[in-house]
């Protein structure tokens, strides 16, 4: 259905559990019509090797579009991929090889990024962006357009945050971007994506007011579902507790959130707030006090 629709771009990663698995089955009688992204979170040399190999495997394909250093966030990770027994290295023998055939970056901060790409070495960068999401990207967009450097959207949707596909995804589709990667989970979801990607065009005077209006109402304190915070130590679900609180605060689901949150296994009330969760949240959000707000609303 996707690939009959226009879209031909799939994005997964080492990481998603058995995302590889699933996409490689559905995608290798479609290979030549497809182009197929995965990344790692390896940092050395062997360990992205291995990676690779593994990737190729388990997608069940020859070779791979492009293969991507996933979620470079800081100086220590970028030292560490860019060394001479780093992620790179291993990245670049195996486009020589022929098992990938494009290097790219993903990653939250900009100016890692930005750092990463000015060395020349990547030709694709993946980072959120979407109406609440805009700081920064365009000095993202410039060194790209100089880079010759292809721009990957991800979070186009503010991780489900925003709903209406028709107004954000035009939005973004007015940027210099080469493609944007909403996640899906209906076929309903994927007729409508696709149909924005089938005809570019401008917004409206009218429907930039209402796109503002949106952002306004949702702010910037809200989870995007990363799942960086992952795993909470004592069990904690914190991506589900924030969806659930999403639905109780913006979509008026209240009955809906509440029976699910109380379905939870481990709540809020477990706690222990050592803060590793917001260590590791690429938006710096104050998790612990954010999930004792959502505690009060759904408990």
């Amino acid at each position: 259905m996707t690939i009959e629709l226009g879209i031909n771009f799939f994005d997964t990663a080492r990481g998603y559990t058995d995302s590889e698995e699933k996409l490689g089955a559905a995608l290798k009688k479609h290979r030549d019509k497809v182009i197929i992204a995965t990344k790692s979170m390896a940092r050395d040399k062997k360990g992205m090797a291995e990676d690779i190999d593994k990737s190729l495997m388990t997608l069940g394909v020859d070779y791979l579009d492009l293969y991507q250093l996933h979620n470079v966030k800081d100086k220590g990770a970028l030292e560490q991929v860019l060394a001479a027994d780093g992620a790179l290295a291993a990245l670049k023998e195996a486009k020589e090889k022929g098992k990938i055939r494009h290097i790219g970056v993903t990653g939250h901060i900009k100016d890692i990024l930005l750092e990463i790409m000015q060395t020349g070495e990547v030709e694709t960068v993946q980072f959120p962006f979407n109406p609440v999401e805009v700081s920064g990207a365009g000095k993202l967009f410039e060194l790209a357009e100089k880079m010759d450097t292809g721009v990957i959207i991800m979070k186009p949707m503010a991780g489900g945050a925003l709903t209406n596909a028709k107004l954000t995804l035009s939005f973004i589709l007015e940027h210099p971007v080469t493609v944007a990667i909403p996640g899906m989970d209906s076929p309903e979801q994927v007729e409508e994506n696709a149909a924005v990607g089938s005809i570019l065009r401008s917004l409206s005077e009218l429907e930039r007011e209402e796109l503002a209006r949106i952002v306004t109402k949702l702010g910037t304190r809200f989870c995007r579902r990363c799942e960086y915070c992952l795993p909470c130590q004592q069990g904690i679900d914190i991506p589900s507790v924030f969806l659930f609180d999403g639905y109780y605060t913006r979509y008026d689901l209240k009955d809906w959130a509440k029976e699910r949150y109380q379905a939870m296994d481990v709540k809020p009330d477990d706690c222990l707030e050592c803060g590793e969760c917001e260590e590791r949240c690429p938006y710096n959000l104050p998790i612990r006090e954010m999930l004792k707000e959502a505690a009060e609303r759904l408990g």
